[in-house]
């Protein structure tokens, strides 16, 4: 396998990776969100971790397709 495809195969399960702990987050955040009473301070943390995880999918996606010829 040459080291630039060993780079994208790596890219791609980060990628997986970063989904599922953002799916698992969303879930968590619903379970805390129904709960009686609230932890605010971790409700506000998991959404805020999140957030981060959303940027750190969107950059990485950039890195897996290459930008289009002008």
């Amino acid at each position: 396998m040459a080291p630039l495809d060993s780079d994208l195969h790596s890219l791609s399960r980060r990628l997986i990776e970063l989904r599922i702990e953002h799916a698992d987050l969303d879930a968590s955040i619903d379970r805390l969100g129904e709960s009686r009473p609230q932890d605010e301070l971790l409700l506000r943390r998991l959404k805020k971790r999140r957030l981060a995880l959303r940027d750190e999918i969107q950059k990485t996606q950039q890195l897996l397709v290459p930008p289009e010829p002008a």
